[in-house]
């Protein structure tokens, strides 16, 4: 890959990470409608928090009216406790049978600064014999993702409240979260790569072991979901810039955030080892494609997961040193001796030292440009013993030389 191409590549994912996670955008409204062939009186009953079909789509499993307009609901959601999150919220602008508002008071998962401007309505109007359904949402944004999130989740709302006023059955789940659309999108990020590495088989061999990295580094923090028992977990690739893992209820304590975070990288240090002895035996066996595609692979690997142990804000590293450092300083020391060690492993590695510079300053823009945006939870998360951070201090400190070795061997056998 040319330094012209590489500088492409970095660019254009920053700008990507900017426009959505950093991007301040204000107060915004999405607006929604659709014409559902129902009576009126029926779909103000599935909307309506506190109607008699307010459980249509499973999200609510039950509604109380506390006085003044304030409903307490039951979500389906799981809180950090395993148990349903409840929500107070305020009713306001009711003319019933044809449009509310609602403003989120308090919940038990998240701070209520989350809820601080946020706001949506109801309303339905009647054409003949069916319902004009028209949703909005207010709320304050920074970046594009989430806007874009609670858009297509808004649009998904009115399209099954469409198939439930149809059918009277509410079908879970859709085309996006389905596992061949989540391959569909692992292809159509390696075709994206492809022209950065060549229009030719080694390279679209390369944007594909790329792609699979990223998948078992997603896998490994799916495993780690599990493992802190949650009853699911999910991989969404995101082309271009990657892969997320979720979970299935909110983190419950430190030590659970430190875990997951260092067990992308953790369950790729047994792979990588695997990849090189392969080649090796592949190597003196006489079979050099082979050889050659299990080094890049290991190299990939390596590099790939110690990069996602960097300590930038909403990297693994910089997930795990939050949790393990007692203070500040102890923070800023740990971040900074853990990107010296990554700067000077690229150095031994052969990178150059311009090279090197301009990594350490796309990764100080990386820090700047997600610090903040996480969602900050109802109650502090429990802390973390003693016995703990050092325990995940050692993982990391492991991890960190596995696939430093691997970097470094994978340099020697194929630059």
């Amino acid at each position: 890959m040319s330094p012209i191409v590489a500088a492409f590549l970095v660019a254009s994912n920053l700008g990507l990470i900017f426009l959505l996670m950093s991007v301040p955008l204000g107060l915004r409204t999405i607006r929604l409608s659709r014409t559902v062939a129902a009576d009126r009186q029926r779909l103000w009953q599935a909307l309506w928090p506190l109607g008699s079909n307010a459980g249509w789509s499973g999200e609510i499993l039950s509604a109380e009216m506390l006085g003044e307009g304030v409903v307490r609901t039951r979500m389906s959601w799981e809180g950090r406790d395993g148990l349903p999150i409840e929500r107070k919220a305020l009713l306001e602008n009711v003319v019933h049978g044809r449009c509310f508002s609602m403003r989120v008071i308090e919940d038990t998962a998240l701070d209520p600064s989350f809820w601080a401007h946020y706001r949506e309505t109801a309303q339905l109007v009647s054409i003949g014999e069916a319902t004009r359904v028209t949703l909005a949402q207010t709320d304050r944004y920074r970046g594009l993702a989430f806007l874009a999130f609670r858009y297509f989740a808004m649009r998904r709302e009115l399209a099954k409240l469409d198939g439930w006023a149809r059918t009277g059955r509410y079908r879970k789940g859709g085309w996006f979260e389905h596992p061949l659309s989540q391959l569909g999108f692992a292809a159509l990020s390696a075709f994206i790569l492809w022209p950065f590495f060549g229009l030719h088989r080694g390279g679209l061999a390369l944007a594909a072991i790329l792609t699979s990295v990223v998948a078992l580094h997603e896998l490994g923090h799916m495993a780690a979901f599990r493992l802190m028992g949650h009853r699911r977990a999910r991989m969404i690739f995101i082309p271009l810039l990657g892969g997320l893992a979720i979970g299935g209820r909110p983190y419950d304590s430190r030590f659970e955030v430190a875990f997951v975070a260092l067990m992308g990288a953790g369950f790729s240090a047994f792979l990588v080892p695997l990849a090189m002895m392969g080649s090796t035996f592949a190597s003196a066996e006489g079979h050099w494609l082979a050889a050659t595609l299990l080094a890049t692979l290991a190299g990939c690997a390596a590099l790939f997961n110690i990069a996602n142990l960097v300590p930038v804000w909403k990297f693994d590293g910089g997930q795990v040193l939050r949790q393990i450092c007692p203070g500040p300083v102890a923070l800023a020391l740990a971040s900074f001796f853990l990107l010296s060690a990554f700067l000077a492993l690229g150095w031994r590695a052969g990178f150059s030292i311009g090279f090197l510079l301009a990594a350490g300053a796309v990764f100080a823009i990386l820090s700047l440009l997600t610090a903040g945006s996480g969602v900050r939870p109802r109650h502090e998360l429990k802390p973390i013993r003693t016995a703990d951070r050092f325990v995940i201090a050692g993982a990391l400190l492991a991890v960190f030389v596995i696939h430093g070795y691997g970097v470094l061997w994978a340099s020697a056998r194929l630059i």
